[in-house]
C-alpha cells in the first residue's frame, strides 16, 4: 500500500496547507490514541516540538485528538526530538508525538511519532493510522464524561534529558580546557544543549540560541557550517558543533574551519571503538549516500559498512535487526544505540568530544582517518514525481555516466522523502568529470521534471 500522509520522516509540510492543518493533525491524535491503547488502564502520549510559531496550533489540535479518545497527554514544551524520544521511554508512556520539520525552513512544520521504546513507528503502524483516518473506522468512536483525556505540563523535561545527555559522555572525563563555538539553529536544543556543554566543563560561544517562532534554520545551524567556521576562527576555538532545528543531527567544524560532516564522524568513532572492541559484529551501518571513502577507513580499520535507503529510520531498523550499535548519515544523523533509540546530535556531539579529550588530539588529525573520494550533488525541483526508467531521454543520460565513470566511480538517483526534489549523487575520482555529467543528468531531467533549483559540490 501506499502511504498517503507519511513520508520518509513522518508527515511534513507547509504549515495550514494540507497535509500539515489542524484538522489532519487532530485526526493524527485521535488514530495515535487508537493504536496506543491496549487495555482499560489510563493511557499517556508524550508531545514536544521544536520553536516553530505554528507548533502551538499543531500542539493544540493533536493534544485535542487524543484527548477527545481517552488518552491523557503529557506535554513537554521545545525539546530535541531524540529528547522525546528518551522522555517517552523513560517516563513509560505509550508513545510519543514530535510537532517539527527538522531542517526545514519555519513556514513548514511536521509530525512524527515515536513507539512505547522511543523508536520510530514502523511502516504498517503508519499505514494504520492513515486507514483510520480515511476510512472513518474512528470517527463513532467518542468517549464521554470522565472516559475523555487530560493534557499534563512536564515542567522538568529539559532538566531530565540534559542528565541524560550527560550520563553518555564518559565518567572520567570532562571537557575543560576546551572552547567551543555551539550553533542551536535557534531551534529545539537552545536550551539543552549550551548548558550540558558547560555543565561538563567547557567555555562555550553560543550562536542561534534565540528563537522567535520564524529564525529557526535561518542562515544557521547545521545547514550553515560556513557560521560556526568563520566563528571557530574568530573566537580560536578547538572546534565548531552545529545542530539543526530539532537537533537529531550535527555537523562539526575543526580548529581551522573545515567541516567534517557525518561520513567523517562515522569513521572517527567506528574506527576508535573497532580499536576499542566495542563496535558490535565490526560493522558500521550507513546510507547509499556516504562516501566511498568511509568504507576504505573502516575496512583498513578491520570492520566492514553495511549500506541501507536514505533515511535515518532504514538505518535503525537495519541496525537493530542486526545487532549492531553505531550507524548514521553523511548529513549528520547519527546513531549510538548504546545511547539513544534515534539520531541524537548532542550524544553524537558527546563522543566525539570524548574521542578528543582521551586521544588528546585535535579534531583536523582525528578527521584524517578517512579520505574522501569527490562527489557532487545535484537536487532538481520536479513538478511531478514519475519513474525515472519510463523517460528514455533521462535513461540515456543516466547510462552514459555509468559507462564514462565505470569501476571507478557510481550514479545515485532518488528523490526526496521531505521535499518535491530529485536528488542526483556522483562519486568519482575526478571532480571535473563528475561535476559535467551531474549537469548532463540534471538538464535532462529539469527538461523533463520540473526546474533546477541548486547545485551543491
Amino acid at each position: 500500500m501506499t502511504k498517503k500522509l507519511f513520508g520518509t520522516d513522518g508527515v511534513r509540510g507547509v504549515a495550514n496547507i494540507p497535509p500539515m492543518t489542524t484538522e489532519t493533525a487532530m485526526q493524527l491524535g485521535r488514530a495515535a490514541a487508537y493504536i496506543f491503547r491496549d487495555g482499560n488502564r489510563r493511557h499517556r502520549i508524550v508531545i514536544g516540538k521544536d520553536t516553530r510559531l505554528s507548533g502551538y496550533m499543531i500542539e493544540n489540535a493533536l493534544s485535542a485528538g487524543i484527548c477527545s479518545m481517552g488518552v491523557d497527554v503529557l506535554l513537554v514544551g521545545p525539546l530535541p526530538t531524540p529528547g522525546i524520544a528518551f522522555i517517552t521511554a523513560s517516563m513509560r508512556a505509550d508513545a510519543g508525538v514530535v510537532i517539527s520539520a527538522s531542517h526545514n525552513p519555519y513556514q513548514d512544520n511536521g509530525i512524527k511519532f515515536f513507539s512505547a521504546d522511543g523508536f520510530k513507528l514502523p511502516d504498517e503502524l503508519e499505514l494504520k493510522m492513515e486507514d483510520l483516518i480515511f476510512s472513518g473506522k474512528i470517527d463513532s468512536l467518542r468517549p464521554v464524561a470522565s472516559e475523555v483525556g487530560k493534557a499534563f505540563r512536564i515542567d522538568d523535561a529539559v532538566g531530565r534529558y540534559i542528565v541524560f545527555l550527560k550520563n553518555s559522555f564518559p565518567r572520567d572525563l570532562d571537557l575543560k580546557g576546551l572552547k567551543i563555538v555551539l550553533d542551536c539553529a535557534n531551534g529545539a536544543a537552545y536550551k539543552v544543549a549550551p548548558a550540558v556543554l558547560r555543565e561538563l566543563g567547557a567555555e562555550v560561544i553560543p550562536l542561534g540560541v534565540d528563537p522567535n517562532g520564524t529564525n529557526i534554520n535561518a542562515g544557521c545551524g547545521s545547514l550553515h557550517p560556513e557560521v560556526i567556521a568563520e566563528a571557530v576562527k574568530e573566537h580560536r576555538a578547538h572546534l565548531g558543533i552545529a545542530l539543526d532545528g530539532d537537533a537529531d543531527r550535527v555537523i562539526f567544524t575543526d580548529e581551522f574551519g573545515n567541516e567534517v560532516d557525518g561520513d567523517h564522524i562515522m569513521a572517527i568513532c567506528a574506527t576508535t571503538m573497532l580499536k576499542e572492541k566495542r563496535l558490535a559484529h565490526d560493522t558500521l551501518v550507513a546510507t547509499v549516500m556516504s562516501n566511498l571513502g568511509l568504507d576504505i577507513a573502516v575496512r583498513k580499520a578491520g570492520g566492514q559498512v553495511v549500506k541501507t535507503a536514505v533515511g535515518d529510520r532504514y538505518v535503525v531498523e537495519e541496525m537493530r535487526k542486526g545487532g549492531y550499535n553505531l550507524g548514521g548519515e553523511q548529513s549528520g544523523h547519527l546513531i549510538f544505540l548504546d545511547h539513544n533509540t534515534t539520531g541524537d546530535g548532542m550524544v553524537s556531539a558527546l563522543q566525539v568530544l570524548a574521542i578528543m579529550q582521551r586521544s588528546g588530539k585535535p579534531l583536523s588529525e582525528l578527521a584524517q582517518v578517512m579520505v574522501s573520494l569527490p562527489q557532487v550533488l545535484v537536487n532538481v525541483r520536479v513538478a511531478e514525481r514519475r519513474e525515472i526508467e519510463e523517460i528514455a531521454d533521462i535513461r540515456r543520460v543516466i547510462d552514459h555516466a555509468h559507462e564514462k565513470l565505470g569501476d571507478t566511480g557510481r550514479v545515485l538517483i532518488r528523490y526526496s522523502g521531505t521535499e518535491p526534489l530529485l536528488r542526483i549523487m556522483l562519486e568519482g575520482q575526478d571532480k571535473y568529470q563528475i561535476t559535467e555529467l551531474a549537469h548532463q543528468i540534471a538538464e535532462e531531467i529539469d527538461r523533463h521534471l520540473g526546474e533546477r533549483k541548486k547545485v551543491k559540490g
